[in-house]
């Protein structure tokens, strides 16, 4: 593309992972594109930084933006290199990211094209996706009790309720079931996941949500509903269906999360998107593992992740 950059000297604080029903965000300056390579491969797609007016300042903020499924949807939901993302992002400075998946409701009142910040998961995938950076002789453990970050998600909460009686119903809280996929749920499935307490459905949050969190990063998924999975008395969900939804609530969906990035670059929110209360919190989480027992291999790339920590 005619005068896009192919590096970006300064760190990139914020970034959005668009899943399905979201590729891009209009109205935004693209300045650069990044070829990143990491320890665990390349990341789902280029990343893209945008420039973002701050409305406390009116300069341009940095955000980078990643397509998880790649540039034409060609990433299965089980091959997405959700460990290439992370890292890719954290090595470019995001310590913040705002996550975008289109889901499937649970419940009555989500309707499709609702949109929802979840505030819990459950994970019903197989093993079949590699979640830890912390493997092959290198044993980490994080605290996953709650798996997004409770102020962020506030501030989503805030900028999505301002929005609604203007094409917008937003539902702050719920749990996402997170399953293998890539086909849908049976039925008997879909009413044992409502009986649970689920919300909605889809199958990206994970293990991206884990890996964000060991990776020192402050996360947060919006999820827009587009089908009531196959437990409703209308019509079974399909890709039509799914694809119908999106692309009529596309528009919203940009606007959603570009008045997320409106609030999250007001310098207020400073300490936040650098994720001051996370930093440092993975210095010691290999140290159940001595020295002359962790793998080469595990070391380097955890150096290369996290510069400094395990020298």
């Amino acid at each position: 593309m005619t005068g896009i950059a192919d590096k970006y000297d300064a760190p990139v604080r914020i970034a959005v992972i668009g899943g399905t029903g979201l590729k891009s965000l209009p109205g935004f300056t693209h300045v650069a594109n990044l070829n990143v390579e990491t320890p665990w491969g390349k990341p789902s797609s280029p990343i893209s930084i945008l420039h973002h007016a701050s409305p406390s300042t009116g300069h341009p903020i940095p955000i980078a933006f990643l397509s998880r499924h790649g540039l034409h949807h060609e990433i299965a939901p089980h091959e997405v290199p959700a460990r290439a993302n992370i890292a890719a992002l954290r090595s470019i400075g995001v310590r913040t990211i705002i996550a975008f998946s289109a889901v499937g409701s649970l419940q009555e009142e989500v309707r499709p094209r609702d949109f929802v910040v979840p505030d819990q998961v459950f994970d019903r995938t197989k093993g079949v996706r590699p979640w830890t950076f912390f493997e092959g002789g290198m044993v980490g453990h994080v605290g996953f009790a709650d798996p997004f970050d409770s102020t962020l998600s506030k501030i989503v909460a805030k900028s999505g309720h301002a929005l609604e009686g203007d094409g917008i119903t937003l539902h702050d809280k719920g749990m996402i079931i997170c399953m293998e996929g890539p086909q849908f749920s049976t039925r008997a499935e879909s009413n044992i996941y409502r009986s649970w307490g689920g919300t909605v459905i889809n199958m990206s949050v994970l293990p991206e949500a884990k890996l964000a969190r060991e990776a020192e990063i402050a996360y947060q998924m919006i999820c827009m509903a587009t089908d009531y999975d196959c437990w409703h008395s209308t019509e079974d969900v399909n890709v039509e269906m799914v694809m119908g939804h999106m692309k009529a609530n596309s528009e919203n969906a940009r606007r959603l999360v570009g008045a997320v990035l409106d609030e999250l670059s007001n310098e207020r929110h400073s300490d936040l998107v650098q994720a001051k209360h996370l930093e440092g919190s993975m210095k010691f989480a290999g140290s159940m593992t001595g020295k002359e027992a962790r793998g080469a291999d595990a070391l380097k790339k955890l150096q290369w992740l996290f510069p400094g920590y395990y020298d």
